[in-house]
């Protein structure tokens, strides 16, 4: 009983998974800091882009438009700050490596590439 919960403790996925979880909480955090600046950058351009009285006819929709708009600031952040600079480092560095087939699997291709050669 308790051996199958200590083989699950145990399970390299589960502390892969646990790890992956606290690291995108922490850069959660970075992401709306950076997203809180870019903002305030905006604020200090335009005005602050808070639309919560917004409510032309008497429906609200200020709500909605402060958070499409920090969608999208959250979104052009993550990916000009992130996605971006990630790929062009990969590219950089020579990207991630092909992986090797094993004897059987390459053995097995190459039976597969020689049967479709073949003509009826």
């Amino acid at each position: 009983m308790l051996t199958g919960f200590k083989e699950f403790l145990m399970r390299g996925n589960l502390i892969e998974l646990a790890v992956a979880f606290v690291m995108a909480e922490a850069f959660g955090t970075v992401v709306k800091a950076t997203v809180t600046v870019v903002m305030d950058i905006v604020g200090k351009a335009g005005g602050t882009p808070d639309f919560s009285s917004f409510a032309p006819g008497g429906v609200h929709i200020g709500a909605l438009l402060t958070s499409v708009i920090s969608f999208i600031v959250l979104s052009a952040v993550v990916y000009f700050f992130i996605v971006m600079p990630y790929k062009t480092a990969i590219e950089r560095l020579g990207g991630p490596k092909e992986a090797t087939l094993s004897g059987d699997t390459a053995l097995l291709t190459e039976i597969r590439d020689l049967l479709a050669q073949r003509t009826p």
